[in-house]
């Protein structure tokens, strides 16, 4: 096997591996948990992320009609009192309606379950479920891709720079333009759609995702400019691709777009049962 194309394998598991990490440790990623009431076993499946554009409707599989269940919730960063909504039933699932919110708005929740002899609740601390809009697939299934793409090709011409005596010029190219057109074009799109602003990052906010996008352009960047002036090219495309990859690896949407009810004239959306 040449020497480039195992690279590029190493490369491809290094993006596929902490892609996956980022996705799973991010603050939407759905919580699954197991609970027993009345001897069964119970799945919760909580969502942390929904479209503004439906109510959230939260079902819990329950097959004893003996179990009970209520969904206390209260929207965040607000001075609402907790709402406490009774679970329905629907054939074999209890089931319990959050209200959709403006875009970036979160309402904390959380599951008591009653049974005949147990207590059970969801979790210690409410889950925080935040509502976006939708975002066209024109513009999040090329983000997507380039995204990863930016992450692969970062990869790629780091253990080059690393394992190859040759300065990976054209891919420093390749990467800069992939960076910038995923991260810093196609980004704030999505960000428009699903939140309506398209930076929040420096110097207007604290949206890590748009925040660490910048730094990512900026070090590949810099080492550009390193290869056009010919000073440390090794060195500087090195110092990027690590960059890019610490930046990576921090949980997506933290600390990203949260609408602050107790700075805004919105009101309180009636709770609605299904």
């Amino acid at each position: 096997m040449k020497r480039s194309t195992l690279l590029w394998i190493v490369a491809f598991i290094i993006t596929l591996l902490s892609a996956y990490y980022q996705r799973v440790t991010g603050p939407t990623y759905p919580i699954d948990e197991k609970v027993f009431v009345n001897g069964e076993e119970v799945k919760l499946h909580l969502e942390r992320s929904h479209s503004t554009n439906s109510d959230y409707i939260i079902s819990v599989p329950v097959k004893q009609n003996n179990i009970n269940g209520e969904v206390h919730w209260k929207r965040y960063k607000s001075n609402d009192a907790i709402t406490i909504t009774k679970m329905l039933r629907n054939e074999n699932s209890l089931e319990a309606r959050l209200p959709k919110q403006p875009p970036a708005g979160k309402i904390e929740y959380q599951v008591y379950l009653y049974g005949s002899n147990t207590n059970v609740v969801s979790s210690k601390v409410p889950t925080l479920i935040r509502f976006k809009g939708d975002v066209p697939a024109w513009i999040l299934i090329p983000h997507i891709i380039l995204i990863f793409s930016a992450m692969l090709y970062s990869t790629r011409t780091g253990l080059d720079a690393i394992f190859t005596k040759n300065i990976p010029t054209k891919l420093t190219y390749y990467t800069v333009v992939i960076v910038f057109v995923g991260g810093l074009i196609f980004g704030p799109l999505t960000q428009l759609y699903a939140f309506g602003k398209l930076w929040t990052g420096f110097p207007f906010g604290y949206d890590l995702t748009d925040n660490k996008t910048a730094i990512a352009f900026a070090g590949w960047l810099i080492a550009l400019l390193a290869v056009l002036m010919k000073k440390r090219e090794r060195l500087f495309i090195i110092f990027a691709a690590i960059l890019m990859f610490i930046v990576f690896l921090i949980p997506h949407s933290m600390f990203g777009s949260e609408l602050d009810y107790t700075k805004t004239d919105t009101v309180k959306t009636q709770n609605l049962n299904p």
